[in-house]
């Protein structure tokens, strides 16, 4: 689509809020489960470690679907990618509300993974083919706004319907949404680029998969077992030959799944590095706040799990004119500034370890928040910027698959740093928790200060343009 045909009208935003409404669900869906793992555990007669697989196995259907993005927008139309999305997550909806036993329950959730797989990286695509680039940073920032907002409303909202109406009233609240989304994008979804009929590289597909299989496998054993376990060494060793072939493959390939030769742009790899370290700060935070404040706060289950929603909340509205001052100011001056405001959150919750208390923890992640909705979608527009259009597409597959695995580890790293330090306080869990979290603050805040160096690494490199694959 040529430069001068791009508009914003109706048909666009309502192709945006279709895609988004399908993200939004999914991620609701995915933080608002995590409330109700004792439920579930007591209903269907199942421990711990099963009961996880509702997260972990989403989140590896999610890290095995969205590497195909790709391919699957150059091979197919997106109305019929959309259309396949939402079916697929209606089906699963059903069945996890009417789940007999937990298997069903979590074949339901796998098959809201694929769609939600399919639908994540198409409301981006959406944004990059069709809207004006003196508008992409303000349109990127919407659709950062609509999965932003998940989070703040998944443990409030699983909280609220576990405690009034029972767990599958999750998943049937979110049907007549998912209804309104088929209706908005059968109707509006156009197809703005040229079918390919390019072969599948299914080989190069299955080491992808297995790679990224074997790294979530290893993160959450590493929670329980320790990352010394051999079996966790192992398995991130098959996890780092798996994407080395890979990698190696497709830079040979003339079709490949995924165009490696992005990561050739310097300031686009390092974009791509600062959004992976806030994905891994931000899940770490969603660990170590509710779990403080239950623990060594005394707070109550739905008080701990409403701590971050006023931060997510201003997060996600900061997301749109973050993005709209990219647009007027360029990306420099509100993405150092989001992430100086993240170091300056982290600083914080480092100082106060000791005796955090509710308001603490609300001001300090507001303060993160601020920096965060200034930081991850600015970073990620920017680092699109820095491709050639008939890349951005395997961009944004780099971009939407390496940010559910960085979340992945993120909340693994944290939980063993807090198991450890519990394990050695024994007669004090309380004391074992803080320490724990505060050695975890202090890790995050090191992260963010290697964020802030990306980030200044992308505008102080060179560019290098490297021309796509054909």
């Amino acid at each position: 689509m040529k430069e001068s045909e791009k508009k914003i009208d109706g048909k666009l935003i309502l192709s945006i809020l279709a895609a988004g409404i399908m993200s939004f669900s999914g991620v609701v869906v995915e933080t608002a489960m995590n409330v109700t793992f004792p439920t579930l555990m007591k209903e269907f007669g199942v421990g711990t470690s099963t009961v996880q697989w509702i997260t972990t196995g989403y989140l590896l259907v999610l890290a095995v679907i969205i590497p195909a993005s790709s391919y699957l927008k150059k091979r197919f139309t997106t109305k019929t990618l959309f259309i396949t999305a939402v079916s697929l997550f209606i089906i699963g909806t059903i069945m996890a509300a009417a789940a007999p036993a937990f298997t069903v329950l979590l074949a339901g959730r796998l098959i809201q993974g694929v769609g939600t797989g399919i639908a994540l990286p198409m409301m981006f695509n959406i944004v990059l083919e069709q809207v004006p680039e003196d508008k992409l940073g303000l349109m990127m920032g919407i659709a950062s706004l609509i999965t932003a907002m998940a989070p703040a409303v998944g443990p409030s909202l699983g909280g609220m319907i576990v405690s009034y109406f029972g767990w599958r009233m999750i998943f049937v609240v979110l049907l007549p949404l998912l209804i309104l989304a088929f209706l908005f994008g059968v109707t509006s979804i156009r197809q703005v680029t040229e079918i390919q009929k390019i072969s599948f590289q299914i080989v190069d597909y299955l080491l992808l998969s297995a790679g990224f299989a074997c790294f979530i496998f290893a993160t959450n054993m590493a929670s329980e077992a320790g990352w010394t376990s051999v079996r966790v060494i192992v398995l991130f060793v098959l996890s780092a030959a798996a994407v080395a072939i890979f990698y190696i493959r497709s830079k040979k390939a003339e079709s490949p799944l995924i165009d490696v030769k992005v990561f050739r742009c310097l300031p686009f790899s390092l974009s791509v590095l600062t959004l992976l370290l806030i994905q891994f700060i931000c899940l770490g935070l969603g660990y170590l706040i509710p779990n403080y404040s239950q623990i060594v706060s005394g707070e109550e289950a739905f008080v701990a799990g409403c701590l971050l929603l006023p931060g997510c909340i201003l997060g996600a509205c900061i997301a749109p004119v973050s993005g709209r001052l990219l647009d007027r100011l360029g990306a420099k001056k509100p993405i150092l500034t989001g992430i100086s405001a993240i170091i300056i959150a982290l600083c914080c919750f480092s100082i106060f370890a000791a005796k955090l208390t509710t308001p603490l923890f609300i001001t300090f992640y507001l303060i993160f928040a601020f920096g965060q909705g200034f930081s991850s979608g600015n970073s990620m527009t920017n680092g699109l910027r820095q491709l050639p259009a008939a890349q951005n597409a395997d961009g944004n597959a780099v971009f939407n698959t390496l940010q559910q695995l960085a979340g992945a580890i993120g909340t693994s790293i944290v939980a063993t740093i807090v198991a450890s330090a519990q394990a050695a306080r024994l007669e004090d869990m309380a004391l074992g928790t803080m320490e724990g979290s505060r050695s975890a603050f202090y890790l995050l805040a090191v992260l963010a200060a290697a964020a802030f160096l990306c980030s200044c690494g992308v505008f102080f490199s060179k560019k290098v343009t490297v021309e796509p694959q054909k």
